[in-house]
């Protein structure tokens, strides 16, 4: 007897001699929203944000493309979620460390989160925050400096001058490392090119860019960012 196929809510079934119904596709994932974002993301990091599309993403999911829009209305709301996603993935200082710790572990959760998704600040920067993971981390830097002493009217500010260093960091140090990479291999041999290029500049008018050269062409990322953020804190201490 041949097998027959019949629908049943939704779900096809085989009807078999034995009077058994077998669900097909059983072992299927549901197409859902988490779905979806965790498949962008992964998209993200394999194409860039510039070539990121619906396409992609329902490609990769082997599914239509008209069958993400039931979930997320189009590409802009796509990077509004995408944002609150990589938000998710940021842990919080403990509140009874001082003000200025605080700062020093937000901001490198910050950049390391930033760090972990292709063009992640460029994302950040083509949204204003608008969902609750974004806006929690938001309300909970306010709380920080808050509870630190500084005026109300400078909190947005404060928090926005250190909002733009990590992403500003993140942004150069992720240039950087592409050109290196695409160029000239490693960041190493780019480096000694630089180096090489501005010791023989000329003296008269370069003398500083020569003898800074190889401090300007090498650098320890985790010093650099942690001085940076130091020049902020103390220059912060006499605005409370």
């Amino acid at each position: 007897m041949k097998e027959v196929s019949i629908v049943a809510r939704r779900r096809m079934y085989i009807h078999r001699p034995d009077g058994q119904n077998e669900e097909l596709g059983s072992g299927h994932v549901p197409l859902d929203r988490e779905r979806i974002l965790g498949t962008a993301l992964e998209v993200l990091n394999e194409v860039g944000l510039k070539d990121l599309s619906m396409r992609k993403i329902a490609d990769k999911l082997q599914v239509k493309t008209a069958s993400l829009y039931y979930h997320v209305k189009d590409k802009e709301e796509l990077m509004q979620l995408l944002s609150d996603r990589i938000c998710r993935g940021m842990a919080w200082p403990e509140p009874s460390l001082a003000w200025q710790e605080q700062i020093y572990q937000w901001a490198e959760q910050l950049r390391k989160v930033l760090l972990s998704y292709r063009d992640a600040v460029e994302l950040f920067n083509q949204t204003i925050a608008r969902g609750s993971e974004r806006l929690v981390q938001i309300e909970k830097l306010y709380h920080l400096l808050v509870s630190a002493g500084f005026p109300d009217i400078h909190i947005p500010w404060i928090a926005a001058i250190l909002k733009n260093y990590v992403f500003g960091f993140v942004a150069e140090n992720v240039q950087l490392m592409t050109i290196a990479n695409n160029q000239y291999d490693s960041y190493e041999n780019m480096s000694a090119h630089y180096e090489q290029f501005y010791e023989q500049l000329p003296e008269d008018t370069f003398p500083n860019m020569i003898r800074l050269a190889s401090y300007t062409t090498k650098t320890d990322w985790e010093k650099e960012f942690h001085f940076g953020l130091s020049v902020l804190i103390d220059g912060l201490k006499d605005k409370r």
